[in-house]
């Protein structure tokens, strides 16, 4: 073969040869470059789906942290609408980068709505701690108002009692006479004390109420007891309530109190046999029992 045509053939073939080795070496690196980028994408949408359930749960534990059912309502919506366009990612394919940026976007959204959330959230619950906090504040002065209240209030029923007691009437200087009437000169009855209790005709009961400015004014019945040695009540004809009973009284008088001083004498017609011995007299006024002393006769 001429030697003027073999050169350039062989020239021509090892540039052909060197373009489909060139040719073959750069799709080789282009189908790594694919591989690569397939491999990228697929580790975007698989990071896309972790931050998609990462917030699906996220709005769970939310709607733990917070007892307000508007909110809740509207969490729960939020978090369906994450959950479905997780499942939405799912099934799309990694190489389909038009609705693989779609969901980015929408990721970014649902991302910007429980950022806001979780501040709403946390500014509730701070507000809830302070609510918290003034209620148990609240709470204890209600306590210790209650308690000073009761303080208050046994006082008062101690200082009631105190001026009760103090307006309690008091029989002074107790006296029992035995006495007998007979006639003296120019036919006149004169009334003397006997000694012997058989001699007696009449019982004379004489006290003093005492004095108390602190106790009300007004119309008093006093009632006069007079118990026999066998503690028997000489009778006068009627009963008296003294400590939720009734008790039998000797004698009764009707007096007007003024605060001051005040005498009484009481009389009882013997009406039946008395013995040797004590005789107890009590004196009862306003349920109380002001006064008491024992005489003895023989």
């Amino acid at each position: 073969m001429n030697k003027k045509i073999l050169i350039p053939l062989i020239v021509v073939i090892l540039a052909l040869l060197g373009g489909v080795v060139y040719l073959s070496m750069n799709l080789k690196e282009q189908k790594q470059v694919n591989a690569d980028m397939q491999e990228l994408a697929a580790l975007d949408k698989q990071e896309m789906e972790n931050e998609y359930e990462r917030f699906t749960l996220q709005y769970s534990e939310m709607k733990t942290k917070i007892n307000n059912d508007s909110i809740i309502a509207q969490l729960t919506q939020e978090q369906m609408r994450t959950q479905q366009l997780l499942e939405e990612l799912k099934k799309t394919k990694a190489d389909d980068a038009r609705e693989i940026t779609r969901l980015k976007k929408e990721l970014a959204t649902v991302r910007a709505v429980l950022r806001d959330y979780v501040m709403q959230i946390d500014s509730l619950n701070r507000q809830n701690e302070r609510l918290r906090a003034e209620n148990t504040r609240v709470k204890d002065e209600l306590a210790e108002r209650n308690t000073q209240i009761a303080g208050l209030s046994s006082e008062k029923a101690s200082l009631s009692e105190k001026v009760a007691i103090a307006a309690q009437l008091d029989a002074t200087n107790i006296q029992l006479q035995a006495l007998k009437t007979s006639k003296g000169l120019f036919s006149k009855e004169k009334t003397k004390a006997v000694k012997k209790i058989k001699d007696c005709k009449t019982m004379q009961v004489s006290f003093t109420i005492s004095r108390n400015v602190t106790a009300s004014n007004g119309t008093r019945t006093v009632y006069v007891r007079i118990q026999n040695p066998g503690g028997n009540t000489l009778r006068g004809g009627g009963t008296f309530p003294y400590e939720n009973k009734n008790l039998e009284y000797t004698m009764k008088k009707s007096i007007e109190y003024t605060g001051e001083e005040t005498p009484l004498t009481l009389y009882w017609q013997v009406s039946q046999m008395l013995e040797a011995g004590d005789y107890r007299v009590s004196i009862f006024c306003d349920g109380n029992m002001i006064g008491s002393r024992t005489f003895s006769f023989n």
